[in-house]
């Protein structure tokens, strides 16, 4: 659209935000603000156990209580399913095909059978008052089988360990009828020969790593407010990052077509990954099916962390051997993702990213999805990167050490480039991993020298892929020079922003002159969710086109004004010119003011589906104090350097990038589920989940790196994930650095530095 050295009105400034008056002022909307007449509230009742059968449910107490409408169970989410699809997909067969391939979806959103999880649904009630229906969920009678839980997958993977999922196959690259205990998936990459490799290294390390689970700690819960009106229409209103991934998930689970489910999001408290799949929404929705009124229902901070999905906990093995000339020769990797209680570990995303910031010759890549006693993982930013890059950049640091090299000139000899193939298959269009090293090292901190006892520095390199998908844009003139952009993306770190301020650029207005909304699901062509760093990236893209084809359209009434044909004129800087007579010239404002009465008004519009997405480098200089007595580590300096392809608004960009390093510090020195044997999460609040505020940190400082994206008209590349993939190792290098220990699990907290200081000093 235009190249990348021109200098651009409204790309790279840095605009209010256009729903920054709403946020601060607290007249925005998020999903437990929706209220309406009739509405009534539901609880959800959820196993105290880890791993159960469930022999029997009687709910009989719970519905003679004063103030409760109505109770379900899962005998209500297969009989909705099988009257819903009578005579369609299910036939005769209904009951085989709903548990083959509704199982495990409806499952966790209800159980039926057994429960895999400590928090996990068994009933929900609907009653006049939240106090009501907390009440009758202590009238449900449940009779439980109880079962070892598994919490771990070492332990998982044991054949001796018990089975969650009885009808188990594994889903290998090998044979789709193979069996390993408890292992959902296994997948493979493979690159030359890593036998030949090793041997051809002078240096071989190989290491074994262990992080813990983690929540994306979001400060709203999750919420859901649901209408099933007496038409057949289910309305459901909630905070999301992928309104039409909900939609389609719940029309599956109640079987219903996904054109009868319209859902609206509201704004988002938070999301990071964690608000993509149904929990609640389909509970509410057939509790308002029985009550014939609007159902919400609020979790509670207990029951968001125990119910819904945290990203994985691991368990990773890598080998890495280099020639004295500092080349990495060969590089293996298992990598074992817990994936909850039901499939879907973010393991293939770890298996495309751990290797992926360099070029290597002989690869071989091993992720296990294992199933264990813990809610379903799902996705954390950049999900199953951090962990992988946590073991790779690790043993990274002890190569380039026992080579005595400088770990940038290590990793800049071995840096993916453009042309260079991931370890997955896919080679790299221009990408700035080797821009990205050479930054970090012109920093003021990096020149910097670190000075003082029990201090060090530490660095790491990260890497994800980042995401295209589908999107839709519609944008509509106004005659007073404005546009009205509608957009299905919800909003999570500004990209209302970002998607206007790339209309704008090509329309040749301000961005406070575009209105950006995001429409329901039923108002907008559909959309990938909020997820992957794409919203900019796809959305983007997709408003660009709309506002060409506004330009399209008016330069095409232009033609019956001025009289000349349409190859005379030209979109210059927000003016419409004519290359054969310099007198005709209208802004757009002016020419926005005569479309009413000439010919009507118009509305542009795109749709894209862009895969091409480019992946994203980042990396951190991370500088920490470790307290002998205590262990516990104080964070000094914190410098991230990324690629980010084009900043759109760089606020937004500094905003994101600062985000990620402070959770991915999180994850370094603080956060995990803390389980006992039972299988039960003991530090289920935010008094107990320690999360780093801002008495933990220094100011994050920020170095934006632009090498464009080639599949986007201004270069852009997602920012939101790849800044939270580096620190941990960062932070485990800069420990080593300070106290002489090298630590190979997360967190690393306070009593673990000091076992391991004390097992150093006892060798």
């Amino acid at each position: 659209m235009q190249d990348e050295s021109t200098r651009y009105k409204i790309i790279g400034t840095r605009p209010l935000r256009h729903d920054g008056v709403d946020k601060v002022t607290g007249r925005a909307l998020y999903g437990a603000d929706v209220n309406m007449p009739r509405m009534v509230f539901g609880k959800i009742l959820r196993s105290p156990h880890a791993h159960a059968w469930i022999k029997s449910i009687d709910v009989t107490k719970a519905l003679d209580y004063p103030g409760v409408l109505a109770v379900v169970t899962s005998e209500d989410f297969r009989a909705s399913t099988l009257m819903n699809n009578e005579g369609n997909a299910f036939g005769e067969n209904g009951a085989t095909l709903w548990e083959t391939s509704k199982k495990y979806l409806s499952d966790n959103i209800m159980a039926s059978d057994k429960v895999v999880y400590k928090g996990h649904p068994v009933a929900g009630v609907a009653a006049s008052t939240v106090h009501i229906a907390e009440e009758a969920l202590r009238l449900i009678e449940i009779e439980y089988e109880l079962l070892e839980p598994v919490i771990n997958v070492m332990q998982a993977m044991n054949q001796d360990s018990v089975t969650l999922h009885s009808q188990f196959k594994t889903d290998s690259y090998q044979s789709s009828d193979n069996y390993q205990n408890n292992v959902a998936h296994h997948i493979q990459h493979r690159i030359g020969d890593i036998s030949k490799g090793f041997e051809e290294s002078k240096i071989v390390i190989e290491r074994e790593f262990d992080t813990a689970t983690v929540h994306q700690a979001y400060i709203e819960p999750h919420n859901t407010t649901a209408f099933w009106n007496k038409d057949g229409k289910l309305t459901i209103w909630l905070s999301t990052q992928g309104p039409f991934e909900v939609r389609d998930m719940c029309a599956e689970v109640l079987g219903i077509n996904v054109s009868d489910v319209k859902v609206i999001p509201m704004e988002i408290g938070g999301g990071f990954g964690g608000k993509f799949e149904p929990y609640s929404d389909p509970v509410a929705a057939l509790l308002s099916k029985k009550t014939g009124c609007p159902v919400k229902i609020v979790m509670t901070r207990q029951e968001d962390f125990e119910s819904t999905g945290p990203t994985s906990g691991s368990y990773i093995r890598v080998k890495m051997g280099a020639d004295e000339d500092g080349k990495i020769i060969a590089a293996q990797a298992y990598l074992a993702y817990e994936a909850g209680g039901y499939p879907g570990a973010p393991v293939d995303e770890a298996a495309m990213c751990i290797f992926s910031a360099y070029n290597i010759p002989n690869v071989l890549i091993d992720g296990v999805d294992v199933v264990v006693n813990k809610p379903k993982s799902a996705a954390y930013r950049a999900p199953g990167a951090t962990n992988a890059a946590f073991a790779c950049e690790t043993v990274i640091e002890e190569i380039a050490e026992n080579l005595g090299l400088d770990s940038i000139d290590f990793r800049l000899i071995n840096s993916s480039r453009e042309g260079t193939r991931r370890p997955d298959g896919p080679i790299y269009p221009r990408i700035g991993c080797v821009e990205v090293l050479e930054a970090l090292r012109m920093t003021d901190h990096f020149k910097t020298p670190i000075a003082g006892a029990n201090r060090g520095r530490g660095i790491a390199l990260g890497y994800w892929m980042n995401e295209g998908g589908a999107s839709a844009c519609t944008i509509k003139v106004n005659p007073d020079g404005t546009v009205n952009l509608n957009e299905g993306s919800p909003d999570i770190g500004g990209t209302r922003t970002s998607v206007a301020m790339q209309a704008a650029e090509v329309l040749g207005i301000s961005a406070e002159d575009v209105n950006p909304s995001i429409l329901d699901t039923d108002s907008i062509g559909y959309t990938t969710g909020t997820g992957g760093s794409s919203v900019t990236f796809k959305t983007g893209k997709a408003a660009c086109e709309a506002a060409s084809d506004v330009l399209t359209q008016m330069t095409q009434r232009l033609v019956r004004i001025w009289g000349v044909d349409l190859s005379d004129i030209y979109f210059e800087q927000g003016v419409f010119k004519c290359s054969r007579d310099n007198e005709l010239q209208m802004s757009f404002a002016e020419l926005s003011s005569k479309l009413d009465s000439l010919e009507g008004p118009i509305v542009g519009s795109a749709t894209v589906n862009e895969l091409r997405a480019g992946g994203a480098f980042a990396a951190c200089i991370a500088d920490v104090e470790v307290d002998n007595e205590t262990g516990k580590v104080d964070i000094l300096r914190f410098t991230v350097v990324q690629d980010v392809g084009k900043a759109i608004h760089p606020s937004y960009v500094e905003g994101q990038m600062q985000g990620g390093s402070v959770q991915g510090i999180g994850w370094a020195l603080n956060e995990e589920y803390d389980m006992s044997i039972e299988g039960h999460m003991l530090n289920a609040s935010f008094l107990d989940y320690r999360l780093p505020t801002s008495l933990d940190l220094p100011m994050i400082d920020t170095v934006i790196v632009e090498v464009p994206n080639p599949t986007h008209p201004f270069g852009v590349r997602g920012v939101g994930e790849v800044s939270i993939v580096p620190p941990p190792a960062a932070i485990a290098s800069a420990i080593y650095n300070a106290i002489g220990v090298r630590l190979y699990s997360l967190p690393m907290k306070p009593g673990y530095i000091l076992e391991k200081v004390e097992e150093k000093h006892g060798e």
